[in-house]
């Protein structure tokens, strides 16, 4: 059944629940761009403390990761507040239509005033990447203190390609 809205609060009009719907459902797919980010962003960090590279560029990944965190959060909240507010037209079916940018604006300013630090220990992707590297460093310092090096990766493909060429066949 189709719904009832409009961009003037408390008039009558009609709008096609099935196509904000179908907006939500892009929103949602945008997700896997934000964990595909987030994957991006662990790879990069764990290369840089394995080629040794300064802290300041990990402190940017570390910088990155939690922006991502983020953009997460607030896109889960706002398909939630659009969700919560076309449910809410649904069942109330009122004879004024409620301006949905502003009921939605509202179920969003909501969620997100309940944000703190703990969301990003609720983030499978955050916390597994904080995990990782911290077990990656000190893998690394433990090596360094032993004598031993990572080699950067660039310089073992280097090595590689000098020993290939020197090597007779």
């Amino acid at each position: 059944m189709p719904g009832r809205s409009s961009s003037n609060s408390g008039s009558t009009g009609f709008i096609s629940f099935s196509g904000v719907e179908s907006a939500l459902s892009s929103l949602k797919n945008f997700q896997s761009c934000i964990d595909s980010g987030m994957d991006t962003v662990s790879s990069v960090a764990f290369d840089l403390v394995e080629t040794q590279t300064e802290v300041s560029s990990e402190y940017s990944m570390d910088k990155a990761m939690v922006e991502f965190v983020i953009t997460n959060r607030e896109l889960n909240h706002y398909v939630m507040a659009v969700q919560s507010a076309i449910n809410h037209v649904k069942e109330e079916q009122p004879d004024k239509i409620p301006d949905l940018k502003l009921l939605v604006e509202e179920k969003f300013l909501a969620l997100q005033s309940k944000n703190s630090d703990a969301d990003f220990q609720n983030n499978e992707k955050f916390v597994q990447f904080k995990q990782q590297l911290k077990e990656l460093k000190k893998q690394y310092w433990k090596m360094q203190a032993q004598g031993r090096y990572l080699l950067p990766v660039a310089y073992i493909g280097k090595v590689k390609a000098e020993v290939s060429l020197t090597v007779p066949s």
